[in-house]
């Protein structure tokens, strides 16, 4: 048995992050946010292997969509318009003489994959190596042509349209080890690889939770969320837009806790992984289902209540915001109109609920916290 210690647990520590961790999001004011230290604790069944791939292999791959430089951009799915290692580009330099390694028959080190569900080799790490060879082979950089420069003769200057006929087959022959990672269970949450992305990118600014998301589930519903994230009423009430996808994590949040309620668990990222593994391919629309219901609460929330009532410190407070926009989606769906004035009073009296306060303040992630908000707000909204 362990002595006893006054210090708080990683429980107690992250469950103050919930309601104090606060972030500047592209506008002056502040999101009071989930922390995104919550750890995923499981076990994984996880395979991984190596495989040599010549550099005309890796190109084709890579021109069909069989190895993937994952989006951050909920838009394009699939684009090369993110990057694991943010903010980390190599010079013209740096990319010639990885090129000139290669046409010298060095070694080079070694790229991670990881296969997705539907059997794509999405990097994880490389994706510097990758774009330099893929680039060198379409022949432009930057929109110009890519000539090597700052390597030895006789490759200077050279474009691999004008390599010797020699130099480029020693090239399209180069080898690049690959370690491929798969998750092996039957779950469509992907929980093993989105921990594999958590935990081993090696990007200068760490990735968010709904970032990676969005490189593991495209689909039709997540194209669904970044439409209802433009809605005039909910940019109102949440702000400026999230370069990092805050604001969409959150939507996809009300949604998952107003039809998933009763299967919430803690970790909030698993939960989310699931919900979305779950759903991936369905159509979310603005003009009917779940997605109407949050615009028309987000409407009525913006025109009777304001940004304000989410806000009751200045900061926006996530956990206010979900469960109001719950019980006011499950008041829409229940058919019974709000009537003049009744949203502003059951407002607050919600907030004057000292259950409800309690589950918006401390370990806001709890199961019994997350039930006796939104069965609070759903009851004041009723």
């Amino acid at each position: 048995m362990t002595a006893a210690s006054d210090a708080p647990s990683d429980d107690d520590q992250q469950d103050t992050a919930d309601v104090l961790v606060e972030i500047r999001d592209g506008s002056d004011d502040l999101l009071d946010i989930e922390p995104d230290s919550e750890t995923i604790a499981t076990t994984y069944d996880i395979t991984s292997y190596g495989v040599d791939y010549d550099v005309t292999g890796i190109i084709r791959r890579m021109d069909i969509g069989d190895i993937v430089v994952p989006s951050f951009d909920p838009d394009n799915p699939g684009l090369d318009v993110g990057a694991f290692q943010r903010g980390f580009v190599w010079r013209r330099n740096q990319m010639s003489r990885f090129i000139e390694s290669l046409l010298l028959g060095l070694p080079v080190p070694g790229i991670f994959l990881v296969k997705d569900r539907d059997q794509r080799l999405l990097v994880l790490d490389g994706q510097q190596r990758l774009r330099t060879l893929h680039s060198y082979y379409e022949g432009t950089l930057g929109g110009r042509p890519f000539r090597l420069t700052g390597v030895q003769e006789p490759f200077a200057g050279l474009t691999y349209a004008h390599l010797a006929p020699e130099d480029r087959r020693r090239l399209d022959d180069g080898i690049i080890h690959a370690t491929v990672l798969r998750d092996e269970s039957e779950s469509q949450s992907q929980n093993a690889v989105y921990s594999i992305y958590e935990r081993l990118n090696t990007g200068g600014s760490p990735l968010q939770p709904q970032e990676i998301r969005i490189a593991l589930f495209p689909g039709s519903y997540l194209r669904g969320l970044t439409e209802i994230n433009k809605s005039t009423a909910w940019r109102d009430l949440y702000g400026p837009k999230s370069a990092r996808f805050r604001d969409h994590e959150l939507i996809l949040r009300i949604l998952a806790l107003n039809d998933w309620q009763d299967r919430y668990r803690k970790p909030l990222k698993s939960f989310l992984n699931d919900y979305l593994g779950a759903h991936r391919d369905d159509a979310l629309s603005a003009a009917e289902g779940a997605g109407k219901t949050f615009l028309e609460a987000a409407a009525i929330i913006d025109s009777q209540l304001g940004p304000s009532a989410l806000r009751p410190e200045r900061a926006l407070n996530v956990a206010i915001t979900e469960a109001v926009f719950v019980g006011v989606m499950r008041r829409l769906e229940s058919g019974i109109p709000l009537g003049e004035g009744e949203l502003p009073a059951a407002h607050e009296a919600l907030m004057e609920n000292r259950a409800f306060q309690t589950a918006v303040t401390s370990r806001t992630s709890d199961e019994d916290n997350v039930d006796a908000r939104l069965d609070a707000a759903t009851d004041a909204f009723a």
